[in-house]
């Protein structure tokens, strides 16, 4: 990279950071819960759209994405214990009909588009996976679907379910629930040797989970390391809100910097379909929450925030933000996203290779399922 290229790339995120602090600033004044998402992520599509052809093309570094990833997956794990593992086994039937419910509406809507030709080819029953975004985009290329329009599809739903999430959140009042927990002080002090121990918690998670290759890997690693060390250990697991809201930050760019204007102009065509796609699957996710508020007296929020449909990252960060059960909510989370690894890939294969005219990519397994680019990290 010269000089020029260098220079353009630093007036395009010092653009990006001079809109997302005012954003997220007159987004907290609102109360809006987890407005250090929003904020970045409403920034990043201005900038990505409106900046295109007068700001470089700028994307946030994997590296940075890994340790973010591990920040939310300690924050996560410093609230696991025993307790929420016993419900999650207890009502593990259930749990997973609801994920495989879900599973399964959005591989109907996926083919429903793709018998219309609303997408090309296979694209369709990857796009329409109800989580783990990057992961589906990779095993798409794999198989000879438009990764772009993929990305599109899972990045459009994300930003569907943070904004809804975002929104019921701070105008659902429900007994017992009816204020968020306070933020800390943003510069309140903290034990020095107990937040060198977390982030070199968070250092080592991320660096394992990139070599991993796992999906979300530094995330669940993270989270598994935090919860078993602060439950049985008794470590503090010490997250300042800066270092908080900067990984809400990085998450937020990352997700909004993909809608670029080639991806939008690309995905125009299809945008109502898959826009009527994304509504009916968070329909969906609000009638299983009901579900669950009868079956189990889970309240409604708390309810809502487990069954929405991706992603994970996002939906822990407004949890987080909103006075909820969020070792639930991260219980069922991380059932779902573990099953849609799962069962996702074998079910868009099976439905693909029935498609017509489907190419003879989506019909056989390939013998590398990773493209030879590098690897963006996996979004839950």
């Amino acid at each position: 990279m010269n000089a020029a290229d260098r220079q353009e790339r630093l007036f395009a995120w010092a653009v990006l950071l001079a809109v997302s602090v005012p954003t997220s600033a007159a987004l907290d004044l609102t109360g809006l819960p987890a407005s250090l998402l929003l904020g970045p992520m409403a920034a990043a599509v201005l900038v990505a759209t409106l900046g295109a052809g007068r700001l470089a093309p700028i994307a946030v570094p994997p590296v940075w994405i890994n340790l973010a990833q591990a920040v939310i997956g300690a924050m996560l794990g410093r609230t696991l214990d025993g307790s929420i593992l016993r419900t999650a086994w207890q009502h593990l039937p259930l749990f997973a009909l609801i994920v495989l419910a879900t599973i399964a509406l959005s591989t109907l809507l996926g083919w429903a588009m793709s018998k219309l030709r609303l997408l090309p080819g296979s694209t369709a029953i990857w796009g329409s996976s109800p989580g783990a975004a990057s992961a589906m985009m990779l095993i798409a290329e794999a198989f000879g679907a438009d990764a772009r329009l993929v990305a599109f599809m899972q990045y459009l739903r994300v930003v569907f379910v943070a904004v809804t999430a975002s929104l019921i959140a701070r105008l659902w009042p429900h007994p017992g629930h009816a204020a968020a927990p306070a933020a800390p002080a943003w510069f309140a002090p903290v034990p020095p040797l107990a937040l060198a121990l977390t982030l070199a918690l968070i250092g080592l998670a991320a660096w394992l989970g990139r070599r991993s290759r796992l999906p979300a890997g530094p995330m669940l690693l993270s989270m598994a390391a935090a919860a078993l060390l602060h439950a049985v250990a008794g470590l503090p697991i010490v997250l300042p809100r800066p270092l908080l809201a900067a990984s809400y930050a990085l998450l937020g760019w990352r997700i909004g910097l993909w809608f670029t204007p080639a991806i939008l102009r690309a995905a125009a065509h299809a945008l109502l379909p898959v826009t009527g796609s994304i509504v009916v699957l968070i329909g969906f996710g609000m009638a299983l929450a009901w579900l669950l508020h009868i079956a189990l007296g889970i309240d409604p929020l708390t309810a809502y925030l487990a069954t929405s449909p991706g992603g994970m990252d996002s939906v822990a960060i407004i949890a987080a933000s909103s006075n909820v059960d969020l070792p639930f909510v991260t219980a069922l989370q991380t059932l779902r996203f573990v099953l849609v690894l799962i069962f996702t890939p074998m079910i868009a294969r099976a439905v693909a290779a029935r498609l017509p005219g489907a190419r003879p990519a989506d019909r056989a397994t390939p013998a590398d399922p990773a493209p030879q680019a590098p690897a963006p990290p996996a979004s839950p």
